[in-house]
């Protein structure tokens, strides 16, 4: 079973093992053994080290394939040294480990407390139970109105009904407005082909999103024999959705029916024939305008309460074409006219989203963090502020970001690229930040129904947690696994080029069974209790119990400090006996509304 690879590759692999020197940067060199001149403890510890790598070499040969290519490293967290390597430092398509990235960046960027904003505005006064103008509704991004948040996908479109009723309103006079402008126009990521148009997984990302911006339909058989099929909506909003139906009832033959797009922002078309005897047909489709989709959904709920709509449903996606992100504010900010804020909702905190990222892998969801991210930071809702507000962010904590490609924000995309190393340079560098624990929470575990349901009745069995990837002849796997000798281990497993992601999965999954049966002879002080937590406590470089956190900069430099969530930057001078104005003139264009957490000053 490609003898010759596996022998160039073993001797590849124990030339590379030396050292990861992203993650010793800041640990004192050790080998694998025990401590210098312990000649017996290091001979048994290579021993039981060769033999740990000739395991994975075994298991990742597995898989027999001629076109497959792998990338695997393992690291240990505690000590620093790389335990495996192959391909470590090769360009992959990282499928939806790339998520990885994106909920790592917005963590550090947004925090896990942010939470998104949905208004409903009144552009007119209230008067004898009408509003006399248009009836707005701002979205900034939120992609929780779902079932993964609300029993019905409506419940807050319902509850905004409920808050105009309240205020007597039956009537609006204008038009209800849709207003995604805090996103802009978002068009497809790079990368994505058409062909995912019409599926849900691949739906569009925009500032009013809803059920994931896709919706169901049932098709039923058309009163008669030669008549179209009947189309209904679920959860609602058909009048925000344009459909092109030219199928057929049948009185005989098979029900054949095809449901598709031919591009991302094209009407769904409905096709072929269906029985007039047949039952239901459903089919989810991601919707061509979410903004659209939101706005009708929003009307039914307004209709059901008794609150009629006289004007149409206008949708405003350019900031310079809304009488809100016209005005350059993060959230809808009004005083001197007639515009009224009459209901909100505030989103789970971010870290709930993070989980819905990570544990269910969802796209739309990468997809509107990435870009509120760049919006926050930069001001631009666009995929590329957004990939670089990440880049910006994994950088401040020493990631090393060779060979990195984000195409987009969520791995759908062929075009993506990251090395092995680079992913577990992430996981690393993470594990060593405030937000360590919180990040690896949102990672499925091992042998959980609601996790990873897989590795369940294996050592890794609640000990690995890791984001999986799946595309079009690629399988990925990454995160962390506590050993059987208690260390901590980051990896990543790549291929490319496999026919046959479940089995390349099983390959993964052993070796993850594999990582957490490691143990070596263990070192004094360097044994961490199999009962601890994923990730330690922040260490006081990176945070602290109520202490600054500064730090000299390597070589005896310049001292500087990392910002944490609340701070500004009086209290930092206060702090570190300077002046706002030393700190500016440190730090140049910093300011208190700018002040991110995880940012980095320089201290004069």
């Amino acid at each position: 079973m490609r003898r010759g690879w596996l022998e160039g590759t073993a001797a590849a692999c124990l030339a590379a093992s030396a050292m990861f020197s992203a993650l010793a940067a800041d640990a004192p060199v050790r080998t694998a053994g025990g401590a210098p001149g312990d000649t017996a403890q290091a001979r048994v510890a290579e021993a039981a080290l060769s033999h740990f790598r000739a395991d994975l070499l075994e298991i990742v040969a597995r898989g027999g394939w001629s076109s497959d290519k792998w990338g695997v490293l393992v690291v240990s967290l505690d000590r620093g040294d790389t335990l495996f390597a192959l391909n470590e430092n090769q360009p992959f398509v990282p499928a939806s480990n790339l998520k990885l990235f994106t909920s790592a960046a917005a963590l550090r960027g947004l925090g896990p407390d942010f939470r998104f904003g949905t208004y409903l505005l009144a552009d007119g006064p209230i008067e004898d139970g009408k509003l006399e103008g248009d009836l707005v509704l701002y979205g900034t991004g939120d992609p929780s109105f779902s079932e993964l948040f609300h029993r019905r996908p409506n419940a807050v479109w319902r509850a905004f009904a409920d808050s105009l009723a309240r205020l007597g309103v039956t009537e609006v006079t204008g038009r209800l407005v849709a207003d995604a402008s805090y996103f802009g126009r978002t068009g497809v990521s790079l990368g994505w082909q058409d062909s995912y148009s019409t599926d849900a997984y691949a739906a569009l990302p925009g500032a009013l999103a809803f059920n994931d911006n896709a919706v169901s339909l049932r098709i039923l058989p058309g009163e008669a024999p030669g008549w179209r099929p009947r189309i209904d909506f679920f959860p609602g909003g058909g009048r925000g959705i344009s459909v092109v139906n030219t199928a057929r009832t049948v009185a005989g033959g098979r029900t054949r029916l095809a449901v598709r797009k031919m591009a991302y922002d094209g009407p769904i078309v409905v096709s072929g024939q269906i029985n007039a005897r047949s039952r239901d047909v459903w089919r989810q489709v991601a919707v061509s305008s979410p903004a659209r989709y939101a706005g009708a959904t929003l009307r039914d709920a307004l209709e059901s309460q008794g609150i009629r709509v006289l004007g149409g449903l206008e949708v405003v996606r350019r900031p310079e074409d809304s009488r809100l992100s016209g005005r350059a504010v993060h959230a809808p900010a009004f005083s001197g006219d007639r515009t009224r804020l009459l209901a909100t909702h505030s989103s789970p905190p971010l870290i709930d989203i993070l989980h819905v990222v990570n544990r269910r892998s969802n796209n739309l969801y990468a997809e509107q963090v990435l870009r509120t991210l760049g919006r926050v930071e930069t001001g631009a809702a666009t995929l590329e502020a957004g990939t670089r507000a990440a880049l910006g962010q994994l950088e401040a904590i020493g990631v090393n970001l060779d060979g990195l490609l984000m195409r987009d924000g969520s791995g759908l995309s062929a075009d993506n690229r990251a090395e092995p190393a680079t992913i577990v340079s992430l996981l690393a560098r993470m594990a060593d930040t405030p937000d360590g624990a919180a990040f690896a929470g949102t990672l499925p575990e091992a042998g959980n129904a609601r996790g990873l349901r897989r590795m369940a009745r294996t050592a890794a069995e609640g000990r690995l947690r890791a984001k999986t990837g799946t595309i079009e002849r690629v399988s990925a796997l990454s995160g962390y696994v506590r050993a059987a000798n208690g260390e901590r281990l980051g990896f990543s497993i790549v291929a490319n080029g496999v026919p046959s992601t479940w089995r390349a999965k099983r390959v993964e999954d052993a070796l993850g069974a594999r990582l957490a049966r490691f143990e070596r002879p263990r070192r004094a002080g360097l044994a961490v209790a199999a009962s601890a937590p994923m990730l330690p406590p922040p260490t006081s470089a990176t945070a602290g119990a109520g202490a600054p956190v500064g730090r000299a900069a390597p070589g005896g430099g310049e001292a500087s400090y990392t910002i944490r969530r609340g701070d500004t930057l009086e209290a930092i001078a206060r702090r570190h006996g300077v002046t706002v104005a030393d700190l500016r003139r440190a730090n140049p264009g910093v300011r208190d509304r700018r002040l991110m957490p995880g940012q980095v000053l320089t201290l004069p």
